[in-house]
């Protein structure tokens, strides 16, 4: 017995188009349609030494499609598969780990509502990307479509699995929270899957008051986009945070394996603030466990304090490249207690190296509550330098580009170069004067003719110095004003996967008078002030009479008992004088 399919196009089905670095990925009904999604179930049973297999969904409106599309195909060629249902991404990876399967999730993570894709991974949530089956993988589904047919073979069948209670039950044993106090937490589920786990995990616990944003499950994201790493996209949990006088704020995108953490001003931390005190806590947690040098992975874009705060815990730190697949493998190999990403992205030795969401905030409200301080005051130290955050620059030829720069800096005294993953430079060293400290990462995108730029330097204007001089050899085109970074921080926060956009380069066009910082009235911390960013554009904010104005659209938020109100839509100019 067969199953048929529609005809094969002239030349064969190419799926390569779809198939990016560590997922699938396309748009639903167009790219990845249910046939698509069938040919990949069975190809994927095909590959695996054991035909046990989870299938779960997101909240996507074609979603139920697309899994019942996988289920099928994988139970044609002998896969015993559980129907896991609606699921986060990383509730996904905690069944493949207890239950020892192998797992598909279909999602797009944050990508817009009309696109769709699948997640692969082996049992024990060991990844799949192209370097490690997912090529062979998409070959056997081609192999299906252009015969036409997907051939019976073996016994397969399909029976209903829940997973979420021994989910939440996972995440609260590895990161319990101190009794005594309890904190106002507001939750951005951003209509995706955090709306789902959130209440399971979060609001059954007596230390958490848990405020729920966009709860309400739809895949057609009425309210924003489940990207939490665009500022904008913050702008109602940032008002939610202030309004509700809130401990602080989180933000889950789409499948809600990442995370987004705002302190209780509202104010975005940096990705790699967070993977500084988690690195800490498990390495801590580790070494008094009998460890001696517990190892922690990070990507090369992540800020050089991560390194500096896992050496200064007694750990080890490894530099890896870009994407989850590299980082889990790595941590597998090294036995690595956590990993983190500039993308906001955690990893957990305990979890099956597979990365949370969700466990990455019960930590961070361990830390807060095993404290005596604000949110804020927990992660000022771990935010000591200045970053650009990634630009990304529309070039004709990425390589060329990239050379003009190495050959550039390699004629620099005190550089040192290497090529790990792009270009990285790094002058830095403790003879050296603080204003020449700095150190940049220059990559070229997968997918489109881009360069990625991440600069970071001990002071403010030494990173802007670097950042425009490497811009201008970069793009071969002189740099006006400031950049406006991607990312909720203007600090370390890129997209993580997907296509990302032009560099938009924004000139200052100040209104009012300058004033210097502190004329506004804002009592804030030094390193909060250089990371505040507009809630309505995410440009650089400047002190002016009672309020703090954005340099780059000129609107301006009011000052009000020290603490800067960002709230979006804010237009009114302040006093002259």
């Amino acid at each position: 017995m067969t199953e048929p399919m529609t005809a094969t196009p002239a030349g064969g089905h190419d799926l390569s188009g779809i198939v990016l670095a560590n997922d699938v990925r396309g748009r639903a009904g167009v790219d990845l349609t249910a046939e698509v999604a069938r040919a990949f179930g069975a190809a994927f049973a095909d590959h695996l030494d054991a035909p046990a297999l989870i299938v779960a969904h997101d909240m996507r409106l074609s979603s139920p499609e697309l899994s019942r599309a996988v289920i099928e195909g994988a139970v044609r060629r002998g896969a015993i598969v559980a129907d896991a249902g609606l699921s986060s991404t990383d509730q996904l990876y905690c069944a493949s780990g207890l239950h020892h399967a192998a797992g598909v999730m279909i999602t797009a993570s944050h990508n817009p509502g009309e696109d769709n894709g699948l997640k692969l991974c082996l049992p024990g949530a060991r990844p799949v990307g192209r370097d490690s089956g997912l090529e062979e993988i998409r070959r056997g589904a081609e192999a299906y479509l252009d015969a036409g047919e997907i051939p019976v073979h073996g016994e397969g069948r399909s029976e209903g699995l829940d997973t979420l209670e021994d989910y939440a039950a996972t995440l609260h044993r590895l990161a319990p929270l101190p009794e005594g106090r309890t904190v106002r937490v507001v939750v951005d589920a951003g209509s995706g899957m955090a709306g789902h786990t959130a209440p399971a995990v979060l609001g059954a616990l007596a230390q958490v008051e848990l405020i729920p944003l966009h709860f309400t499950l739809d895949g057609s994201f009425p309210h924003h986009p489940a990207d939490p790493l665009r500022p904008e996209n913050l702008r109602d949990l940032q008002a939610a945070v202030v309004r509700e006088g809130a401990d602080l704020g989180l933000a889950f995108d789409g499948d809600a394996d990442r995370c987004v953490v705002l302190d209780e001003h509202g104010v975005p931390v940096p990705p790699s603030a967070v993977t500084a005190l988690i690195a800490q806590r498990e390495i801590a947690r580790a070494r008094a466990a009998g460890e001696e040098r517990p190892v922690a992975v990070v990507n090369l874009v992540s800020s050089r304090h991560v390194g500096e705060a896992i050496r200064a815990a007694g750990g080890e730190h490894v530099r890896t490249p870009v994407g989850h697949a590299r980082i889990k493998a790595l941590m597998a190999e090294h036995d690595a207690v956590v990993g983190g990403e500039h993308s906001a992205h955690y990893y957990f030795r305990d979890f099956h190296f597979a990365d949370s969401g969700m466990l990455a905030a019960l930590h961070v409200l361990a830390a807060l509550l095993e404290s005596d301080g604000a949110a804020s005051a927990l992660v000022a130290a771990h935010s000591p330098y200045a970053a650009s955050g990634e630009i990304n620059s529309r070039v004709a030829d990425a390589a060329a580009a990239r050379e003009r720069v190495r050959a550039h800096v390699a004629a620099l005294p005190g550089t040192r170069l290497d090529d790990l993953d792009g270009l990285t430079v790094e002058h830095w060293d403790e003879q050296l004067a603080p204003e020449d400290r700095w150190w940049f990462s220059l990559r070229s995108s997968h997918t489109e003719p881009l360069l990625r730029l991440n600069v970071e330097a001990e002071r403010e204007t030494t990173m802007h110095r670097v950042r425009d001089e490497i811009l201008t050899l970069a793009t071969g085109e002189p740099t006006a004003g400031d950049q406006r970074a991607e990312g909720p921080t203007g600090g370390d926060a890129p997209r993580a996967d997907g296509p990302a956009e032009e560099r938009d380069r924004r000139v200052e066009r100040p209104t009012g008078r300058d004033l210097p910082d502190g004329a506004s009235g804002a009592d804030v911390p030094g390193w909060v002030r250089e990371i505040l960013r507009c809630p309505d554009c995410g440009g650089v904010l400047r002190d002016v009479a009672q309020a703090m104005q954005c340099t780059a659209c000129g609107r301006v938020h009011p000052v009000e008992g020290g603490i800067p109100v960002l709230i979006a839509g804010r237009h009114e100019v302040p006093p002259a004088g």
